[in-house]
């Protein structure tokens, strides 16, 4: 439970998010997932996993770019690694599936609503 006044410094701030979107860049094995070059999936409003009605996405290529997430969501400095690189492979050896993470909008959040 939080103390009266706890937190009162940050009454009204907002939180400045960029919306993500996962995308299977290349598929250079065999693809045993179904998916294709061009499916994707976007984390908006910072935790909301939204995938197109008649696709799916791969858990274990999904799980391979979730802990990138919460920094490519952020604003990076110019020199950072995570700041420049945006392909990830999934797991699975045999597909070799590559995938990209792209920053596709901005939100701002009440930093209060966010844990």
């Amino acid at each position: 439970m939080s103390e009266a006044g706890e937190g009162a410094e940050f009454e009204g701030a907002v939180t400045s998010l960029h919306d993500i979107r996962v995308t299977v860049e290349a598929i250079e094995g065999r693809s045993v997932c179904g998916m294709r070059v061009g499916d994707f999936c976007e984390v908006t409003n910072s935790n909301e996993l939204r995938i197109p009605d008649d696709r799916h996405f791969c858990i274990y290529a999904l799980q391979s770019v979730l802990p990138l997430i919460p920094a490519k969501q952020r604003d990076l400095p110019a020199g950072d690694w995570l700041e420049r690189d945006t392909l990830v492979a999934c797991p699975d050896p045999e597909e070799r599936l590559i995938m990209r993470i792209d920053r596709i909008g901005r939100v701002d959040l009440a930093t209060d609503d966010l844990t």
